[in-house]
């Protein structure tokens, strides 16, 4: 699992760094969900969240789709999100509250 795991880090490490603006903001985080169940979280830049999503949220389709292929390969799921730093600090901080 840890092989598949990189290899995916490291696709999405190679892609958004070529998409974005700031890459020194550039955070991906990976959570095992369960056995086969992977989520990659793209924290970012307000300003490269709106460019890695793309218009109608195209360039983040295409993305997921080529993630997905290659987990699915390996009989993997994969998730994808993609946050900004004030949208994550929001999130962990309802899900402390709970």
């Amino acid at each position: 699992m840890q092989a598949i795991t990189d290899r995916l880090r490291n696709f999405l490490q190679y892609v958004a760094i070529k998409l974005i603006d700031d890459p020194s903001q550039a955070q991906l985080k990976v959570a095992e969900l369960g056995p086969k169940r992977l989520r990659f979280k793209l924290v970012l830049a307000q300003q490269d969240v709106a460019m890695l999503i793309g218009r109608n949220g195209f360039t983040a389709s295409a993305i997921r789709s080529i993630l997905k292929a290659a987990a699915e390969r390996e009989g993997v799921q994969v998730s994808l999100q993609i946050h900004s730093h004030e949208e994550e600090a929001e999130l962990l901080a309802r899900e402390a509250g709970h």
